[in-house]
Protein backbone atom coordinates (compact mmCIF):
# COMPACT_ATOMS: atom_id res chain seq x y z
CA UNK A 1 0.00 0.00 0.00
CA UNK A 2 1.17 3.18 -0.66
CA UNK A 3 1.78 6.10 1.27
CA UNK A 4 0.95 9.17 -0.22
CA UNK A 5 1.70 12.80 1.80
CA UNK A 6 -1.46 14.82 2.08
CA UNK A 7 -0.82 18.28 1.21
CA UNK A 8 2.76 17.43 2.22
CA UNK A 9 2.34 15.66 6.00
CA UNK A 10 -0.81 18.36 6.99
CA UNK A 11 -1.10 16.89 10.34
CA UNK A 12 2.22 17.84 10.90
CA UNK A 13 3.01 20.89 9.64
CA UNK A 14 1.01 23.70 7.63
CA UNK A 15 -0.43 22.49 4.67
CA UNK A 16 0.95 23.32 1.80
CA UNK A 17 4.42 24.26 2.20
CA UNK A 18 7.66 23.74 2.16
CA UNK A 19 8.43 22.60 5.68
CA UNK A 20 4.98 20.60 5.23
CA UNK A 21 7.06 18.58 2.23
CA UNK A 22 10.08 18.59 4.23
CA UNK A 23 8.08 16.61 6.60
CA UNK A 24 6.53 13.86 4.69
CA UNK A 25 10.15 13.35 3.19
CA UNK A 26 11.16 12.62 6.39
CA UNK A 27 8.94 10.34 6.83
CA UNK A 28 9.44 8.46 3.76
CA UNK A 29 6.65 9.08 1.59
CA UNK A 30 5.82 7.15 -1.81
CA UNK A 31 4.83 10.29 -3.43
CA UNK A 32 4.12 13.87 -1.83
CA UNK A 33 0.43 15.51 -2.94
CA UNK A 34 0.01 19.31 -3.46
CA UNK A 35 -2.83 21.84 -4.49
CA UNK A 36 -1.64 24.68 -7.11
CA UNK A 37 -3.52 28.44 -7.66
CA UNK A 38 -2.79 30.71 -10.31
CA UNK A 39 -2.15 34.71 -8.57
CA UNK A 40 -2.93 37.50 -10.89
CA UNK A 41 0.45 37.92 -11.91
CA UNK A 42 0.34 34.02 -13.25
CA UNK A 43 2.12 32.82 -10.50
CA UNK A 44 1.85 28.62 -10.02
CA UNK A 45 1.41 28.63 -6.19
CA UNK A 46 1.14 25.84 -3.54
CA UNK A 47 -2.62 26.41 -1.69
CA UNK A 48 -5.93 24.38 -1.52
CA UNK A 49 -8.78 26.96 -0.91
CA UNK A 50 -9.48 30.23 -3.45
CA UNK A 51 -8.66 32.76 -0.97
CA UNK A 52 -5.68 33.55 1.64
CA UNK A 53 -7.20 33.79 4.93
CA UNK A 54 -4.26 35.35 7.41
CA UNK A 55 -3.66 35.28 10.91
CA UNK A 56 -5.70 38.06 11.42
CA UNK A 57 -8.59 37.36 9.18
CA UNK A 58 -7.78 39.50 6.16
CA UNK A 59 -9.22 37.55 3.04
CA UNK A 60 -7.36 37.71 -0.42
CA UNK A 61 -8.57 36.01 -3.44
CA UNK A 62 -5.54 34.12 -4.69
CA UNK A 63 -6.68 34.52 -8.57
CA UNK A 64 -7.04 38.18 -7.47
CA UNK A 65 -4.08 38.99 -5.85
CA UNK A 66 -0.23 39.04 -6.72
CA UNK A 67 2.13 37.12 -5.58
CA UNK A 68 3.59 40.12 -3.54
CA UNK A 69 0.76 40.41 -2.01
CA UNK A 70 -0.28 37.03 -1.01
CA UNK A 71 2.93 36.49 0.61
CA UNK A 72 3.05 40.01 2.37
CA UNK A 73 0.39 38.31 4.12
CA UNK A 74 1.50 34.45 4.22
CA UNK A 75 5.86 34.57 3.75
CA UNK A 76 5.21 30.75 3.76
CA UNK A 77 3.05 30.68 0.40
CA UNK A 78 5.28 28.67 -1.98
CA UNK A 79 5.29 28.63 -5.77
CA UNK A 80 5.05 24.96 -7.19
CA UNK A 81 8.60 25.35 -8.85
CA UNK A 82 10.01 25.64 -5.60
CA UNK A 83 8.19 22.93 -4.10
CA UNK A 84 9.45 20.49 -7.28
CA UNK A 85 12.96 21.87 -6.41
CA UNK A 86 12.80 20.72 -2.68
CA UNK A 87 11.34 17.28 -3.75
CA UNK A 88 13.73 16.81 -6.03
CA UNK A 89 12.45 13.57 -7.88
CA UNK A 90 12.86 11.93 -4.55
CA UNK A 91 9.31 10.88 -5.23
CA UNK A 92 6.86 11.25 -7.66
CA UNK A 93 4.98 14.45 -6.87
CA UNK A 94 1.04 14.37 -7.46
CA UNK A 95 -0.10 18.31 -8.63
CA UNK A 96 -3.90 18.06 -8.10
CA UNK A 97 -5.23 21.84 -10.30
CA UNK A 98 -7.86 22.91 -8.77
CA UNK A 99 -11.74 23.64 -10.27
CA UNK A 100 -11.34 26.88 -12.30
CA UNK A 101 -7.52 27.28 -12.54
CA UNK A 102 -5.80 28.41 -15.68
CA UNK A 103 -4.05 24.86 -17.04
CA UNK A 104 -1.36 26.75 -19.48
CA UNK A 105 0.59 28.28 -16.38
CA UNK A 106 1.24 24.66 -14.61
CA UNK A 107 1.86 23.23 -17.57
CA UNK A 108 4.97 25.55 -18.55
CA UNK A 109 6.31 25.05 -15.37
CA UNK A 110 6.42 21.84 -15.50
CA UNK A 111 7.69 21.52 -18.88
CA UNK A 112 10.15 23.40 -17.53
CA UNK A 113 11.52 20.92 -15.31
CA UNK A 114 11.41 18.11 -18.14
CA UNK A 115 13.68 20.46 -19.77
CA UNK A 116 15.87 20.29 -16.82
CA UNK A 117 16.71 16.70 -16.21
CA UNK A 118 13.09 15.95 -14.65
CA UNK A 119 11.08 12.88 -15.75
CA UNK A 120 7.56 12.05 -16.66
CA UNK A 121 7.43 9.78 -13.77
CA UNK A 122 8.83 12.78 -11.75
CA UNK A 123 4.90 13.79 -11.78
CA UNK A 124 1.49 12.92 -11.64
CA UNK A 125 -1.51 15.18 -12.92
CA UNK A 126 -4.39 15.27 -10.99
CA UNK A 127 -7.95 16.89 -11.15
CA UNK A 128 -11.65 16.96 -9.66
CA UNK A 129 -12.26 19.23 -12.59
CA UNK A 130 -12.82 16.37 -15.98
CA UNK A 131 -12.07 19.57 -18.35
CA UNK A 132 -9.03 20.45 -16.64
CA UNK A 133 -8.02 17.34 -16.75
CA UNK A 134 -8.47 16.73 -19.92
CA UNK A 135 -6.35 19.56 -20.92
CA UNK A 136 -4.09 18.37 -18.86
CA UNK A 137 -3.59 15.29 -20.43
CA UNK A 138 -3.38 16.52 -23.99
CA UNK A 139 -0.86 19.21 -23.12
CA UNK A 140 1.52 16.70 -21.27
CA UNK A 141 -0.03 13.21 -22.35
CA UNK A 142 3.14 11.04 -21.05
CA UNK A 143 2.51 12.21 -17.24
CA UNK A 144 0.29 10.02 -15.87
CA UNK A 145 -3.04 11.08 -14.62
CA UNK A 146 -5.44 10.87 -11.39
CA UNK A 147 -8.54 11.29 -11.62
CA UNK A 148 -10.44 12.84 -8.69
CA UNK A 149 -14.14 12.24 -7.58
CA UNK A 150 -15.21 12.66 -3.98
CA UNK A 151 -18.09 9.61 -4.48
CA UNK A 152 -19.15 8.32 -7.38
CA UNK A 153 -17.20 5.07 -8.48
CA UNK A 154 -19.22 4.59 -11.72
CA UNK A 155 -18.64 8.51 -12.74
CA UNK A 156 -14.90 8.23 -11.82
CA UNK A 157 -14.13 5.31 -14.32
CA UNK A 158 -15.67 6.63 -16.76
CA UNK A 159 -13.52 9.64 -16.63
CA UNK A 160 -10.63 7.86 -16.21
CA UNK A 161 -10.79 5.95 -19.42
CA UNK A 162 -11.58 9.53 -21.00
CA UNK A 163 -7.87 10.33 -19.90
CA UNK A 164 -6.32 6.32 -20.01
CA UNK A 165 -5.52 6.36 -16.11
CA UNK A 166 -6.13 3.67 -13.66
CA UNK A 167 -5.65 6.02 -10.96
CA UNK A 168 -8.50 6.81 -9.36
CA UNK A 169 -8.51 9.56 -5.73
CA UNK A 170 -11.49 9.54 -3.66
CA UNK A 171 -12.50 11.01 -0.38
CA UNK A 172 -12.85 8.25 2.72
CA UNK A 173 -15.92 8.27 3.69
CA UNK A 174 -17.71 6.90 0.98
CA UNK A 175 -15.98 3.68 0.22
CA UNK A 176 -17.33 -0.25 1.50
CA UNK A 177 -15.55 -3.28 1.19
CA UNK A 178 -17.54 -4.52 -1.68
CA UNK A 179 -16.54 -1.25 -3.94
CA UNK A 180 -12.75 -1.71 -2.76
CA UNK A 181 -13.31 -4.82 -4.26
CA UNK A 182 -14.66 -3.83 -7.29
CA UNK A 183 -12.50 -1.94 -8.29
CA UNK A 184 -9.14 -4.06 -7.65
CA UNK A 185 -10.78 -6.20 -10.06
CA UNK A 186 -11.47 -3.56 -12.84
CA UNK A 187 -7.30 -3.09 -12.49
CA UNK A 188 -7.73 0.41 -10.75
CA UNK A 189 -5.41 1.82 -8.60
CA UNK A 190 -7.72 3.24 -5.13
CA UNK A 191 -6.50 5.80 -3.33
CA UNK A 192 -8.24 7.63 -0.33
CA UNK A 193 -7.90 10.89 1.33
CA UNK A 194 -9.55 12.49 3.85
CA UNK A 195 -11.70 14.92 4.98
CA UNK A 196 -10.21 17.95 3.68
CA UNK A 197 -11.73 20.51 6.86
CA UNK A 198 -11.92 19.81 10.42
CA UNK A 199 -15.50 20.53 10.49
CA UNK A 200 -15.64 17.74 7.49
CA UNK A 201 -13.32 15.11 9.90
CA UNK A 202 -15.92 15.74 12.69
CA UNK A 203 -19.17 15.00 10.71
CA UNK A 204 -18.20 11.86 9.13
CA UNK A 205 -16.44 10.41 12.87
CA UNK A 206 -20.04 10.29 14.20
CA UNK A 207 -21.14 8.23 11.84
CA UNK A 208 -17.70 5.81 11.90
CA UNK A 209 -17.05 7.12 8.27
CA UNK A 210 -13.70 8.83 8.62
CA UNK A 211 -10.48 8.27 9.83
CA UNK A 212 -8.98 5.37 7.81
CA UNK A 213 -6.60 7.71 5.80
CA UNK A 214 -5.19 8.72 8.81
CA UNK A 215 -5.14 5.24 10.97
CA UNK A 216 -2.93 2.85 9.81
CA UNK A 217 -4.60 -0.54 11.69
CA UNK A 218 -8.05 0.77 9.49
CA UNK A 219 -6.40 1.40 6.69
CA UNK A 220 -4.91 -1.66 6.21
CA UNK A 221 -8.25 -3.36 6.73
CA UNK A 222 -8.63 -1.91 3.53
CA UNK A 223 -5.65 -3.08 1.92
CA UNK A 224 -6.90 -6.42 2.55
CA UNK A 225 -9.49 -5.81 0.33
CA UNK A 226 -7.35 -4.38 -2.63
CA UNK A 227 -7.07 -0.44 -1.00
CA UNK A 228 -3.82 0.94 -3.02
CA UNK A 229 -2.42 3.41 -0.97
CA UNK A 230 -4.15 6.28 1.68
CA UNK A 231 -3.08 10.00 1.03
CA UNK A 232 -2.57 11.04 4.69
CA UNK A 233 -1.63 13.79 7.30
CA UNK A 234 0.13 11.84 9.11
CA UNK A 235 2.49 9.81 7.24
CA UNK A 236 4.49 9.12 10.58
CA UNK A 237 2.12 6.92 11.76
CA UNK A 238 2.78 4.73 8.95
CA UNK A 239 6.44 5.00 8.82
CA UNK A 240 7.04 1.75 10.41
CA UNK A 241 4.14 -0.21 8.96
CA UNK A 242 4.65 0.28 5.41
CA UNK A 243 4.38 -2.96 3.19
Amino acid sequence: MKIIGHRGAKGLAPENTLASFKKALEHHVDEVELDVQITADGQVVVIHNLELIDASGNQLKIAGSTLAELRAHKPDLPLLEEAIELINRKVPLIVEVKPGVPVKPVVKVIKSFLKKGWTNSDFCLASRDQPILLELHRELPDISTMVIDFWSGVRAVRHAKQVGTKRIGMLEYWIWPGFVHAMRRGGYELLIAPPGTPQKERLFSCFGRAGYANQPARARRWERHGLAGVITDYPDRFESKKS
